[in-house]
């Protein structure tokens, strides 16, 4: 039974907690998405642009 009250207690507490939360606006959450694509976006490109001249000088290198 005390298995019961400690499940019981667990989730009374978290419910109380979560509406202490300051949930984002739905413009917040668009902004933030937009800003999280457009960094994985550049930085995608950037690893690309790295990858791209690592491998063209290690093939110059191996030719010569």
């Amino acid at each position: 039974m005390q298995l019961l009250q400690i499940a019981q207690n667990y989730f009374k507490t978290s419910w109380v907690e979560l509406k202490k939360v300051v949930w984002p606006t739905g413009e917040q959450t668009v902004r933030y998405s937009l800003i999280v694509i457009g960094l994985s976006i550049a930085t995608a490109i950037f690893f690309g642009i790295l990858d791209y001249a690592f491998n063209f000088g290690l093939e110059k290198f191996i030719i010569r």
